[in-house]
C-alpha cells in the first residue's frame, strides 16, 4: 500500500502544475488585500478567486483563473499604486483614461510559473480594479460595502456579480453553484450569507437588473443537478435560488420600474460589455 502524499509533495508534481498557480494566485490576492489594508487602503476580492475563498468543498469549485479582479474605493485609487509596485506590478494608464477613472489596470511579467523549466502560467498577470462600483451588464455600488467579508466583497454582492450577467457563461453558472450550494439565504449583511432582501431591493429599482437576474435564477436552478454536488448542496442551492426569486419577485417596484417593465426588451436594458471573460 503506498503512503498517502502530503500537500507539499502533491502540488510538486508535473501533473499538479495547475493546482499550484491556483494557490499561488490566491495566497497573492489575500496578500494584495493585507498589504493594502497596512496601508490603511480598501481592497475587496471579486471574481472566480473571491468565489474561490469562500467555497469549502474545494473539488467542487476547482477551475482555471487568469487573472485577478478587485474592487477599491475611489478616493483611494491614487494610493493603489505604490502597494502594487511591491508586488512588482505597473499601471496600465490606458485603462483607468479609458474607463474615465472607473477602473484601473496594474501588470507585470507572469509570476505564476508552472514550476522550474516551465512555461509560465499566461502571458502576463494582471490585476483589474473596479473604482467604487462594479461596472458591467449592470452597475452595482460598492463604496460602503467592503467591510463584510475580510477578503473579499460580501457574498450578496459576489453572488450579484454573476447574476447581473446577460450572456452568463458555464463559468458562471458553476460560480453560482459553488456559492448557491454552500451559503444559506438571508435577509441580512453578514459574513458568509446572501441578503436575499438586498438582492431584491437593488432588482426592484432597476427592471433591466431584474430580468437578468431573474432568468439567471432559472438557469442555476435548471442545471444545478449537472455539477457534483452532494444531496445536501444541490438541496440548499435550489432552495436558494427559489427564495432568492421570492425576494426578488416580492420587493415592491416603483413606478419608474413598472414603466419600464412595459417597454421589455424592445429597448436596451443593459450596458454594452465587449469581454466577459
Amino acid at each position: 500500500m503506498q503512503p498517502a502524499r502530503t500537500l507539499v509533495e502533491d502540488l510538486s508534481s508535473p501533473a499538479a502544475a495547475p493546482d499550484r498557480v491556483r494557490y499561488a494566485m490566491l495566497d497573492e490576492s489575500r496578500k494584495l488585500v493585507d498589504a493594502a489594508r497596512a496601508a490603511s487602503i480598501t481592497v475587496r476580492l471579486l471574481g472566480g478567486l473571491a468565489v474561490r475563498e469562500h467555497c469549502r468543498s474545494h473539488e467542487s469549485c476547482e477551475r482555471d483563473y487568469s487573472d485577478l479582479d478587485m474592487v477599491a474605493l475611489a478616493k483611494e485609487a491614487r494610493r493603489l499604486p505604490a502597494v502594487f509596485a511591491d508586488f512588482g506590478y505597473a499601471e496600465d494608464y490606458e485603462v483607468y483614461s479609458a474607463t474615465v477613472g472607473a477602473q484601473m489596470r496594474f501588470v507585470r511579467p507572469c509570476a505564476h510559473g508552472a514550476g522550474p523549466g516551465t512555461d509560465a502560467a499566461h502571458a502576463e498577470d494582471h490585476v483589474d480594479i473596479f473604482l467604487g462600483s462594479f461596472r458591467m451588464d449592470h452597475d452595482i455600488a460598492l463604496s460602503g460595502r467592503l467591510e463584510i467579508e475580510p477578503y473579499t466583497v460580501s457574498i450578496s454582492d459576489l453572488v450579484l456579480s454573476k447574476l447581473q450577467i446577460f450572456r452568463l457563461t458555464e463559468k458562471d453558472v458553476h460560480d453560482l453553484v459553488t456559492l448557491l450550494g454552500e451559503h444559506d439565504v438571508g435577509d441580512e449583511d453578514a459574513p458568509e450569507v446572501v441578503n436575499g432582501r438586498y438582492i431584491g431591493e437593488l432588482c426592484s429599482a432597476d427592471w433591466g437588473l431584474f430580468y437578468d437576474v431573474a432568468g439567471n435564477l432559472a438557469r442555476v436552478g435548471e442545471h444545478a443537478a449537472d455539477y457534483a454536488l452532494s444531496d445536501e448542496q444541490l438541496a440548499r442551492v435550489r432552495r436558494g435560488v427559489a427564495r432568492l426569486i421570492g425576494a426578488i419577485d416580492g420587493a415592491p417596484k416603483s413606478l419608474g420600474w413598472r414603466l419600464r417593465a412595459r417597454v421589455g426588451t424592445r429597448k436596451a436594458w443593459h450596458n454594452p460589455v465587449e469581454d466577459q471573460d
